[in-house]
């Protein structure tokens, strides 16, 4: 096995190998917003300044996956690079990316859990949806599927567990919530996540030149439309359902 250079925990986040050619650099064993904040800031310096040999880099909730050439580099010297990169204080606050503006129906038929999340929160139906409407949310990493971001940080009333029995099948376009977080489906799945909103956005366009169009760092306001408007827009076939976006002030 390669061996690694030893990561100093206490400044430094572990540095541990992911197959034959990856490693992955890990700021927590679980979500924090601190650790995503870092990992998305790694990423992004990554991305900006490649490391010799470096492949693909995937940024996830609390670490990052960089993958290498095993014809370029070995686990062991990018592991070197990478420690000396990570001995640099992290911007884990630089500019976010672009703003993006989702229309989303939030009757019955399109959030069918959206009473019980209400219940769960101490809050009226209309009150969870005018306060999500009016939270702007991160793309904290994106997984599961591909394209499909998982969202936060909603507020402390949120923090509510999954379903101890599974949703058997969302639609795409699915806005569903858990641990104040929110996920948007790319594709029909079961989940064990509420779903309390419907969107004809796709964050997986495989026809288009940018198959992902959200980014870890970009950020979302959705903005509750009727039924029938949602009805409409997923009837045009658009994949971008509506949505907009803008550059970060």
């Amino acid at each position: 096995m390669t061996e690694l250079p030893p990561p100093d925990t206490a400044a430094r986040p572990e540095i541990v190998a992911m197959g034959l050619d990856a490693l992955v650099v890990r700021f927590a064993e679980r979500f924090t917003p601190e650790a995503n904040a870092a990992a998305r800031a790694l990423a992004r310096d990554l991305m900006a300044a490649p490391l010799p040999g470096q492949t693909e880099i995937a940024p996830m909730l609390a670490s990052v996956l960089i993958r290498f050439a095993r014809g370029q580099t070995t686990a062991a010297a990018l592991g070197a690079a990478l420690g000396a990169r990570l001995a640099a204080p992290l911007q884990a606050t630089a500019t976010a990316g672009r703003i993006w503006h989702l229309p989303a129906a939030f009757d019955p038929a399109n959030a069918p859990q959206l009473a019980e999340v209400a219940t769960l929160a101490g809050r009226s139906p209309g009150q969870i949806v005018e306060e999500f409407c009016a939270t702007e949310l991160t793309v904290l990493a994106l997984g599961f599927a591909p394209g499909q971001p998982y969202l936060g940080l909603l507020p402390e009333h949120w923090q509510m567990p999954r379903m101890e029995a599974l949703n058997q099948r969302v639609p795409p376009g699915a806005i569903a919530t858990a641990i104040r977080q929110v996920v948007l489906f790319a594709n029909a799945s079961p989940t064990g996540w509420r779903m309390i909103g419907r969107t004809a956005f796709r964050p997986f366009q495989p026809a288009s030149a940018h198959p992902f169009p959200l980014a870890s760092g970009d950020r979302l306001r959705f903005h509750a439309i009727a039924p029938a408007e949602l009805a409409a827009l997923i009837g045009a076939g658009d994949p971008m359902g509506g949505a907009r976006h803008e550059a970060a002030p």
